[in-house]
């Protein structure tokens, strides 16, 4: 038996215990937004350094203006090295009611099919992922008494709440934190049974708009038609934010953008995506965003525009004929490729102010902005780990995009230089930041199991 094959056997014989370590830190009620539960917080940081250091990693909880962020560092000469990113922090579990039991109290569960699933806040997003890789090393460690590669663990507890405290860190630790490549678990599968790396994700940009007119609310009786209607000018303005087309009307707004590559769209065109079912499992039927588009390219590598909250004028219950004195809306952004936020959240205001009429003003409200990031899947690193992932599932791992945002991507490349590998074990059923999240054991399980695979790949061939 060779070293990989007695690292997958161990972790193979101690699922039991890796689910107890787990549990344990499920019960941990880390949800960084809320300030009531900040010592828990730092008790979920000092958790994590009495495992990691329980596995022969130098760990440290560092003190930021927040919440605290974990280093540990497991080092192996001069050889290859990785960073490893992962959250401990949890989303609030309001509204309470709807979860089926204590959201902190973890617990298995066996569905109709007879799979198994961990129920608890945190399981998928981000603890469960973690604890993948984590289980990955302590398996290595106990193998073999040490790691095929370099090992440094990143983990900060605040994602769910901002990270404003992360990018200052990754820049004052740089020297320290530097790796040959970056490896992120808050990410998932393509579907329970495919593997996927996902190498681009979007970036971002968030506004917020208001427009002032009289300076009171007006009696639609007395000024209707006289008086300028702060909703219908904003109503106009982001009517005229897409044309008939669905393309997005802002100046310079797909500079930046190129057309799809004819190797990935091949690629997503083997996925066997079906948009109908897609929208179909959430009440609806038809794309709504470019025509000529595929739904795939819409949610992965296309531009959009959505409005994200409108208000203005009366809004409770009954009626009440006014002419509101301010409407406003929150738009964002998401980006793709090289377009440069700050560029779009200008065109964005010289839209507005070119369609204000007299007596009207616009103010703005900067909600954040991050690029888009894409990484290079010809690096051997993206080869390696593709294989290693296809070698435990049975499947070969496709390269997917990521419609959201993960800000710390994008921190880690600017400040770190470094490029990073995003595979994960979610599925999309996990129910993360919402009531009665789970985690697939068969995730948690052959998760370990790929992260174990994959540390043995990464060290193939990178002196």
């Amino acid at each position: 038996m060779d070293r990989l094959d007695a690292v997958l056997a161990h972790i193979d014989a101690n699922l039991e215990p890796a689910l107890e370590r787990l549990f344990a830190l499920l019960r941990i009620r880390s949800i960084s937004t809320d300030p009531a539960y900040a010592a828990e917080c730092r008790a979920c940081a000092e958790w994590h350094v009495a495992d990691l250091a329980g596995i022969g990693f130098a760990a440290t909880a560092h003190a930021t203006p927040g919440h605290p962020i974990v280093v540990g560092h497991a080092r192996q000469g001069s050889g290859p090295s990785a960073l490893f990113y992962g959250h401990y922090d949890v989303q609030p579990v309001d509204p309470l009611e709807l979860w089926d039991h204590d959201p902190f109290e973890p617990k298995i569960e066996t569905r109709a099919d007879g799979t198994g699933v961990i129920r608890a806040r945190g399981a998928s997003d981000d603890k469960g992922q973690v604890q993948t890789f984590v289980e990955a090393c302590r398996a290595w460690k106990a193998v073999t008494g040490s790691l095929p590669i370099s090992v440094t663990v990143l983990l900060e507890g605040e994602e769910e709440s901002g990270g404003v405290n992360l990018p200052p860190f990754l820049k004052a630790h740089a020297a320290e934190l530097k790796a040959d490549i970056g490896l992120i678990c808050d990410t998932g599968m393509w579907d329970t049974a495919t593997p996927a790396i996902v190498t681009m994700l979007r970036g971002l940009c968030g506004e917020e708009v208001t427009i002032h007119a009289a300076d009171r609310d007006l009696h639609s009786g007395l000024f209707g038609a006289a008086a300028a209607n702060p909703n219908r000018v904003l109503a106009r303005i982001l009517a005229d934010l897409h044309d008939a087309d669905g393309r997005v009307t802002l100046a310079g707004f797909y500079d930046g953008v190129p057309e799809l590559s004819n190797a990935l769209r091949t690629q997503w065109d083997t996925l066997g995506f079906d948009a109908g079912a897609f929208l179909g499992a959430i009440g609806l039927s038809e794309p709504a965003g470019e025509r000529g588009r595929s739904a795939l390219e819409m949610i992965w590598s296309r531009p959009t525009c959505e409005i994200n909250g409108m208000g203005g004028g009366y809004q409770g219950e009954g009626f009440k004929t006014v002419i509101p004195a301010v409407a406003s809306a929150k738009v964002s952004f998401r980006l793709v490729f090289d377009q440069d936020p700050h560029r779009v959240r200008a065109a964005f205001r010289d839209h507005v102010r070119a369609r204000l009429p007299a007596d009207c003003r616009a103010e703005f409200k900067e909600h954040g902005s991050g690029r888009a990031i894409a990484f290079p899947v010809e690096d051997p690193a993206f080869a390696r780990a593709r294989e290693a992932l296809g070698a435990e599932w049975g499947k070969a791992a496709v390269f997917i995009g990521g419609g959201g945002s993960i800000p710390v991507t994008s921190d880690i490349k600017t400040a770190l230089g470094m490029d990073v590998i995003l595979a994960g074990f979610a599925h999309d059923d996990d129910r993360f930041h919402s009531p009665n999240e789970k985690y697939d054991l068969v995730s948690f399980h052959k998760g370990m199991r790929s992260w174990a695979r994959i540390l043995a790949a990464l060290a193939e061939g990178r002196a």
